[in-house]
């Protein structure tokens, strides 16, 4: 079972991460797409120590998680707060003979896929904001960070990072700058198993690496759809120089976010862009 007794106390034991649970949990097809399992006490990126793996040949199916990152990262450089045993960072490596520029719509993939996991364990009212937010009544829940390395022509080596706030503290909390949300409150209270929980993450995205390889993005846009924050509301776009008002359309086909603005539908694609509602501040 992934949840126990409903809890709200703040010294409850850290539920820790453990190798032989966390495969065990998974499904024997999963199991068999694993290359390598790396579970860490501490360190600094569990995405940018992937990264730094990649660069040196480590195979795809490479899997890191982390009870604790002392650097740990969200889209455009922003910190991720990351303390020990509280929540679930996990990073994830495939490799493809696509170039780089092909693999940027597994974004929205990871953030389907890991909003349609958490619904299926009981998560209610879920939504993701273009291009890798996952939100609950607009607090950050999680999010997912993708990076890619390879040639211009192919191959590339994808590293997709989740984290997810599974049981946060105040005092973890403190320093976060923008509304957050753990699972334990979206779910009632209910104690969260990390380890089963990391295990159908794992077995969703190893679905999605397959799947995406053979079809791309179109097989997860009607998912996305179901989550889509945003769409058919006022919403702001920032760039580097300026920021362009419309109403959301939804998501292109290519993963690109669809907006109505007075010169007509533009379309961005994720980059150095950042989506805000109207009203909502600079985060």
């Amino acid at each position: 079972m992934i949840l126990g007794s409903a809890f709200h106390g703040q010294n409850v034991p850290p539920d820790l991460l453990d190798e032989k649970r966390l495969l065990a949990a998974l499904s024997p097809s999963a199991r068999r797409a694993i290359a390598r399992l790396e579970i860490h006490t501490e360190i600094d990126s569990t995405n940018r120590y992937l990264m730094r793996e990649a660069a040196t040949g480590a195979p795809g199916g490479t899997l890191c998680l982390a009870e604790c990152q002392t650097a740990g990262r969200g889209r455009l450089g922003r910190a991720w707060i990351s303390p020990f045993g509280a929540n679930l960072y996990l990073s994830m490596l495939w490799r493809y003979a696509a170039p780089p520029v092909a693999l940027g719509g597994f974004s929205l993939v990871a953030g389907a896929v890991v909003a349609d996991v958490l619904r299926r364990i009981g998560a209610e009212g879920l939504a993701l904001k273009w291009p890798n937010d996952l939100l609950w009544d607009r607090r950050k829940l999680g999010g997912m960070l993708l990076e890619v390395a390879g040639e211009a022509k192919g191959p590339s080596a994808l590293v997709v990072g989740i984290g997810i706030n599974v049981r946060m503290t105040a005092d973890h909390g403190r320093v976060i700058d923008q509304p957050w949300v753990d699972l334990t409150d979206v779910l009632g209270g209910s104690r969260v198993d990390r380890n089963t929980l990391a295990a159908l993450i794992v077995d969703a995205l190893i679905d999605a690496f397959e799947r995406f390889g053979r079809e791309g993005l179109t097989p997860y846009l009607a998912l996305w759809a179901e989550f889509d924050a945003f769409r058919g509301e006022q919403a702001r776009i920032l760039l580097a120089d300026r920021e362009i008002r419309g109403r959301v359309l939804g998501i292109a086909s290519d993963g690109a976010l669809r907006l109505d603005t007075a010169d007509g539908e533009r379309r961005f694609h994720a980059g150095e862009v950042s989506l805000r509602r109207e009203g909502e501040g600079e985060r």
